[in-house]
């Protein structure tokens, strides 16, 4: 079993990301730990925030205060949602998380089902929870629970090549054409993209690129690849390896059938409605790429931006690490391409977006009547009650925005804008 640990100082931002998993029903909540519970067993975003607020509200000086672990079984493991449930427990009380609120979520959206799980790393003081060796910490305890559990053992090899492969390269560090053997040999088998500039845009997060050339050969025109190593400003810093040297997999030809292969299973792929959800609530509520790089980037999403010698974007591409998929912003929707953000980003026009009905209608099946009667921080002013079912949408941006939640004035005009929206819409009718 593999356990990863990530941590971020955006608690929304993950609650959305799994909530969304289950609506789109790619997900189920399998467990909850000192959380607040409701009448019917259903929640909304806002409902499993109330049970870290506390927590939250008492923090002293810990940034990044959320915690998104997920803990995947080999796929030939078959583990019941109560082995799961056991594991999660044993998991989070072995690693000093034990009396912490926290919620676990199962997701069947790919071939092996794993469980991810939510909490925060301060206790009710607002003091952080210890967390030295950590990873040494984490990988016992996943080898313990194999033992206990009779699951197929991870072993140190297996880490060891996990790590490996997805390494940058380090053009200064010597034997670079290993180093890039190490990513391309493997990249497919993890990650599904449908074309080379998808390709391309997965191989820049490991400082590497590739360019087609072509020649004649025999009388007869050849084409092939070069890959091409790439310094921490993606500029090329070093000389190109024919594709040809790292095995049939990393050429054109197999690449070609891999776009056709992936192309059909992306066509309906569960995760396509969340991470757009993720990246039209990104856009509706930052002002600046830096920002919304980051705020995606804390959901597991790296965005690749392509421009051009004079600055213009041409180019803009998603890349989801919680499904390993690779989506260039039209696929998504116009309304994501890469026009749209050079307006907004270089000339400062930012996009009528039509708003997300299908997030704003999930996020607002909450059930008021559910939760106890109590003011809520000011840090949570938008989980108003009384505001919720019409401002659904402000509901579900809240869980995205920058850390100062309620604080920042240009979120907070986001929202005040929105308000008045509502309000000429009802008195219209």
């Amino acid at each position: 079993m593999i356990a990863k640990i990530g941590r971020s100082g955006n608690l929304y931002g993950a609650l959305v990301y799994n909530q969304l998993k289950v609506e789109n029903e790619n997900g189920q909540i399998l467990f909850g730990n000192k959380m607040i519970e409701t009448a019917s067993g259903h929640y909304s975003v806002a409902q499993l925030a109330q049970s870290f607020a506390p927590y939250l509200i008492a923090n002293r000086n810990t940034e990044k205060h959320t915690l998104h672990i997920s803990l995947s079984p080999d796929p030939k493991d078959k583990v019941s949602d109560d082995r799961y449930r056991e594991m999660a427990e044993e998991y989070m009380r072995e690693m000093g998380y034990g009396q912490q609120p926290f919620v676990v979520f199962k997701h069947t959206d790919i071939d092996r089902s794993h469980i991810h799980i939510v909490s925060v790393c301060v206790d009710e003081q607002g003091k952080k929870i210890a967390d030295s060796f950590e990873k040494m910490r984490s990988m016992n305890v996943c080898r313990e629970l194999e033992k206990k559990h009779g699951l197929i053992p991870a072993t140190d090899k297996e880490y060891r090549q996990n790590d490996k492969v997805f390494r940058p390269v380090d053009y200064r560090s010597g034997d670079v054409k290993s180093q890039i053997a190490s990513v391309v040999r493997h990249l497919p088998t993890y990650y599904q993209y449908q074309t080379l500039g998808e390709y391309n845009a997965l191989l820049s997060l490991f400082n590497v690129t590739t360019e087609k050339v072509q020649g004649e050969l025999k009388g007869k025109m050849q084409q092939g690849l070069l890959y091409i190593p790439l310094n921490a400003k993606g500029e090329r810093a070093g000389h190109p390896f024919k594709a040809s040297l790292f095995g049939k997999n990393a050429g054109l030809p197999t690449l070609e059938l891999n776009y056709a292969k992936c192309k059909e299973t992306l066509k309906d792929h569960p995760a396509k409605p969340t991470i757009k959800a993720a990246v039209t609530i990104a856009l509706q509520s930052t002002s600046d790429e830096l920002v919304f790089k980051k705020q995606l980037g804390e959901q597991g999403i790296n965005v690749v931006v392509r421009r051009n010698d004079t600055g213009r974007i041409y180019g803009i591409t998603y890349i989801d690490h919680n499904s390993k998929t690779v989506w260039n912003g039209s696929r998504l929707g116009k309304e994501l391409s890469a026009n749209i953000f050079n307006d907004y980003w270089n000339n400062n026009i930012k996009p009528e977006i039509i708003e997300p009905m299908e997030v704003q209608s999930k996020m607002t099946k909450s059930k008021d009547a559910d939760l106890p009667e109590e003011e809520p921080h000011h840090l949570f002013d938008f989980l108003n009650t009384a505001e919720k079912h019409e401002d659904g949408l402000i509901e579900a941006l809240g869980g995205l925005l920058p850390e100062a939640q309620g604080e920042d004035s240009q979120e907070q005009d986001f929202a005040n804008r929105m308000k008045k929206k509502r309000n000429r819409q009802r008195g219209q009718k």
